[in-house]
């Protein structure tokens, strides 16, 4: 083992177990391109208090590097425990999906999910773009709660969905820490991020798009490894004119992820 990767310390290494082992060698490649940039940035993480915890920092990375079609990238993990599950955008605070009144409690309070909730809605043609109303959102809401719907009912459903569609669910920063500025931990990541699309541009075969939501990952288009990638840009889902963003639409409309 060379002394750059014995300076990777034990706890981020371990972490590794939780990515399909397709990854591993990716993984380590970019862990090492870390410790060269900022030898410091590693140790100082490993001995501090980060989010997702338990040994969930490399769980984005379930699907087989195989299979991935699309790389949705969002800023950062969710500021919660509960909530930071090291996969991007879903909550893990957030099971049930449906309410009587609409949309669940817990979705409703998780102001992104809920805006790219209303955004499938219309693009499957369930809501007007005019009237993504509480009232209006009622009315599917019912329709899906309905025996043999064929609607999810779960977030669990809708991972489940985005990953059988090729989805790799990552942040820009793959930690938040609340005493360290998003910007900062998302830069210390980038040697990792750019041996991820490095991996997937020499698999062969068709380059999975880039789907960018935020500032902070839309500056992904910066690392020279994208360059080449096909890529699909918006404002972060907790803007309300993320709902009506057409190209969101026309990406995400084909794939019914609210359908079973």
């Amino acid at each position: 083992m060379s002394p750059t990767s014995a300076a990777i310390p034990p706890s981020i290494l371990d972490a590794l177990q939780a990515a399909d082992p397709s990854w591993h060698d990716c993984l380590h490649a970019g862990l090492q391109a870390m410790m060269q940039a900022e030898p410091a940035y590693l140790p100082q993480l490993a001995q501090s208090h980060f989010l997702p915890t338990r040994g969930r920092l490399f769980a984005a990375f379930s699907l087989p590097l195989s299979e991935v079609r699309y790389v949705l990238v969002g800023e950062g993990p969710y500021p919660r425990e509960e909530s930071a599950t090291g996969v991007c955008f879903m909550d893990g605070a957030v099971e049930a999906l449906w309410s009587e009144k609409g949309l669940s409690k817990p979705v409703n309070r998780a102001t992104s999910l809920r805006n790219f909730m209303k955004m499938l809605m219309v693009a499957d043609g369930m809501l007007r773009p005019e009237d993504t109303s509480g009232v209006a959102v009622e009315a599917v809401s019912a329709r899906a709660r309905a025996a043999g719907s064929g609607f999810i009912q779960t977030l669990t459903e809708m991972q489940a969905n985005l990953l059988k569609r090729g989805f790799l669910l990552l942040n820009a920063s793959l930690v938040y820490r609340p005493d360290v500025a998003p910007l900062k931990d998302a830069k210390a990541w980038q040697p990792l991020l750019q041996a991820v699309f490095e991996a997937l541009a020499e698999r062969g075969g068709k380059l999975p798009t880039l789907v960018l939501w935020g500032k902070i990952a839309e500056q992904l288009k910066s690392v020279p490894a994208t360059n080449a990638f096909p890529k699909a840009v918006s404002e972060h889902p907790y803007n309300l004119s993320f709902i009506r963003h057409e190209q969101m639409q026309a990406l995400f409309g084909p794939m019914h992820l609210l359908k079973a």
